[in-house]
């Protein structure tokens, strides 16, 4: 047999929590430290306790916030995104009917359709609105699903 091949053999190793002894066993290091030791362990003490090992808790609340603001964020696009939340320049009406809605106080789509409610008058009453801005509305309406 080989001599020294093994490791030096300490009879009375430390066990340390939190900087204090609370054994003595045989191991080849001179000190133990220990977090957790079955005297702290919620399964043995009986006691519920948040164990934290390296902020896994912190990492996972940020990434269900991260998460959380993302859905936030996905939700406003789609909102965006509904055809009477579109701003009258998608309707591609011409510069002088946009110009005309504008002045109106009618930006967006969902404002042009409450007012065609009122009645196709109510929109050729606007100056700068004729007969062709308002087939080119119904027609993009039509095409979005708004009106039949």
């Amino acid at each position: 047999m080989k001599s020294d091949i093994h490791p030096k053999w300490y009879p009375d190793a430390k066990v340390l929590v939190e900087g204090e002894v609370v054994m003595t066993v045989g191991s080849t290091v001179p000190e133990i430290r220990l977090e957790i030791w079955s005297g702290t362990h919620p399964f043995y003490t009986g006691q519920q306790r948040l164990v934290d090992t390296e902020g896994q808790v912190d990492r996972f609340m940020r990434r269900l916030q991260k998460r959380d603001s993302m859905v936030k964020q996905i939700e406003v696009r789609e909102e965006k995104a509904k055809p009477v939340n579109l701003s009258v320049d998608s309707m591609s009406l011409g510069t002088r009917a946009e110009k005309a809605l504008q002045e109106a106080g009618i930006s967006t789509v969902g404002d042009v359709l409450n007012l065609l409610r009122q009645g196709e008058d109510a929109l050729l009453a606007l100056p700068g609105i004729g007969q062709k801005a308002l087939i080119d509305i119904k027609r993009f309406l039509r095409a979005e699903g708004l009106i039949e």
